[in-house]
């Protein structure tokens, strides 16, 4: 059987055909894989110059962060899907050269996608749903979100899952369809509300002077003006406690810059209010408990023998 092969390899008119299928099929594949990964390549840059286009159409809110971040999420979908795409078509034109009848596959892929529509309904809502939450702009790599309940930065966005990961650094995986509530805490702009509480005998008034010059002091910053939007607006008293009532105001930000800002206000209005001796501590409750009668004694005398 080897001395067959040799012989048969050995052959002039096995090696002249064996050139021949080299030069026009080989060459001929070998083109094809060399236009695929060109057009992959090219497609991929033609995809990473979508940053400059969706920066002049951002909003009035819009900063370079969100833009980085729209862009992240849609450019690594485009191009797991034309990767797919090329690559594939690719692959079916090899095996029609190497003289695979491609005809049955395509069929063949038909029924085969006909029958994972039905028996994987799951996966194809999930891919639905993902394809929408992108084209929609819902939601995006770098967001702070809360989906189902579960709050985290959103690490990955794919046509099948969305992945968070909380503060404590544990990932949660969501599959798209599942998805029934989706709050986004970090598009366009948000909000910090600080709630200040102080005791009935301080002005309303001086309190809520001392809580818009700490707003404008923290928006002359350096550090921290260039995250502020709006000057703070204070709401006005807000409910009323046992021993205090409340004063809610807010402050707009940047996206993801809210905690920042609404940390260090916190602690200048802290101290400025100690300064200015606005009491922000509610009188202790005093419980007085009066003493109980003592319990009246009952005294069973014995029963007398023969009764």
């Amino acid at each position: 059987m080897i001395e067959d092969y040799i012989t048969r390899v050995t052959d002039p008119e096995f090696a002249r055909s064996t050139l021949d299928w080299l030069v026009t099929s080989g060459l001929r594949i070998l083109l094809i894989v060399v236009i695929a990964f060109v057009a992959v390549k090219l497609v991929y840059r033609l995809i990473d110059r979508l940053e400059a286009r969706i920066a002049v159409r951002s909003g009035a809110f819009e900063s370079a962060l969100e833009t980085g971040r729209r862009l992240t999420t849609v450019r690594n979908l485009l191009k797991h899907l034309v990767f797919i795409v090329i690559w594939s078509i690719a692959a079916m034109i090899v095996l029609r050269e190497l003289g695979v009848d491609i005809a049955p596959i395509i069929a063949g892929a038909g029924i085969m996608g006909l029958a994972v529509s039905f028996g994987a309904q799951n996966l194809v809502r999930d891919i639905i749903s993902g394809f929408f939450m992108i084209m929609e702009d819902q939601v995006r790599v770098g967001d702070v979100a809360v989906v189902n309940g579960t709050g985290g930065t959103v690490e990955e966005i794919n046509f099948r899952t969305i992945v968070i990961r909380d503060l404590e650094g544990t990932v949660h995986v969501f599959p798209n369809g599942t998805v029934t509530q989706l709050a986004n805490r970090s598009k366009g702009w948000a909000r910090y509300v600080i709630d200040v509480s102080v005791s009935y005998k301080e002005d309303t008034d001086r309190v809520s002077d001392v809580i818009r010059r700490v707003g404008e002091e923290l928006a002359a910053d350096p550090l921290f003006g260039g995250f502020i939007l709006e000057p703070i607006q204070i709401l006005g008293v807000d409910s009323f406690a046992a021993n205090s009532y409340l004063i809610k105001s807010m402050i707009k930000t940047l996206p993801l810059k809210q905690w920042d800002v609404g940390r260090e206000l916190r602690k200048r209005l802290k101290n400025k209010l100690e300064i200015e001796g606005i009491d922000l501590s509610s009188p202790p409750t005093t419980i007085s408990v009066t003493e109980l009668p003592k319990a009246t004694r009952l005294e069973i005398e014995p029963a007398e023998e023969g009764r």
